[in-house]
């Protein structure tokens, strides 16, 4: 079993989203329903970029520079200084409704769930952004849309609708990036629900508890290999690796709805080293 260690004091009220950017050997998170994206560099120094909007999810453009950012309801690119928002496609003009995780896929696409503000059942749908901007819907109805990855050969999605407590997976067209053939891949057999995820370069899965306290690792097969402890936190809320050889696994956890003199290291975000190595993320191509 290992356990994660906080890597700096709490900066998110909801953590989630992380993405290491390699390009600026830096971990980037956003400060959810606060509408920021937060940035831990090398030496643990903490910068704070505000977001004209709430904001769930920041990944690198492969070959245009600057970031592909998911708002409450739309789709921005942004600068490489994080400080320039041209909004360049919409997912929904629900009010009721807002974005809650995202991911590329192998083909540079841009895929971003949504859910309800209320967490009714049924209320989100998933989306995926072409690299030419166009917005196609991919799954519906969802409840509570959360982590999404691919398998290194880019020909499975993995996915997690909260309420399910599974993660199911889906076979993906090589040159459309839909997804089809809908099946589980694996239970969640743990306190909490399974939230955000990464995926390693085993195909092996690294599944947030929301309520939990920890990071569950699945194999290949979606057996579980072990359980990585957040000590203090029970809103675990998603992990990414990272650093330079992309053996760290960092942890996002959230404080929404915690009363002020409950868990002090809520909202911080967490690392633990890791004896395997993340999978390269995947870029926006677009």
């Amino acid at each position: 079993m290992l356990t994660a260690e906080r890597i700096a004091a709490p900066m998110t009220c909801h953590g989630e989203g992380p993405f290491w950017d390699a390009r600026g050997n830096r971990l980037l998170c956003v400060d959810l329903l606060a509408g920021a994206i937060v940035a831990i560099n090398a030496d643990g120094d903490v910068s704070r970029y505000e977001v004209p909007s709430p904001v769930a999810s920041v990944i690198r453009r492969r070959a245009s520079g600057g970031f592909v950012v998911a708002t409450e309801r739309g789709i921005v690119v942004a600068d490489d200084q994080l400080s320039v928002f041209d909004q360049i496609a919409e997912v929904t003009r629900n009010p009721g409704v807002r974005t809650n995780d995202g991911g590329c896929d192998r083909s540079g696409g841009f895929v971003i769930g949504t859910m309800g503000y209320d967490e009714r059942p049924g209320a989100g749908a998933v989306y995926r952004l072409t690299p030419d901007h166009q917005v196609v819907e991919m799954l519906a109805p969802v409840s509570i849309s959360n982590g999404v990855q691919w398998s290194t050969d880019g020909t499975r999605a993995y996915y997690i609708d909260s309420p399910t407590r599974r993660v199911d997976v889906f076979d993906v067209d090589p040159v459309t990036g839909y997804w089809s053939g809908r099946r589980p891949h694996l239970h969640v057999d743990a306190e909490g629900v399974p939230d955000g995820m990464a995926v390693d370069e085993e195909d092996g899965l690294w599944v947030a508890l929301w309520g939990g306290g920890a990071v569950n690792h699945y194999d290949a097969a979606g057996r579980l290999v072990e359980t990585v402890l957040v000590p203090g936190v029970t809103q675990v809320s998603s992990c990414a690796f990272g650093g330079h050889d992309r053996r760290i696994l960092y942890v996002t956890t959230s404080r929404v709805g915690l009363p002020d003199d409950r868990e002090p290291d809520a909202g911080a975000v967490f690392a633990v080293t890791t004896g395997t190595r993340g999978a390269v993320e995947p870029e926006f191509a677009g």
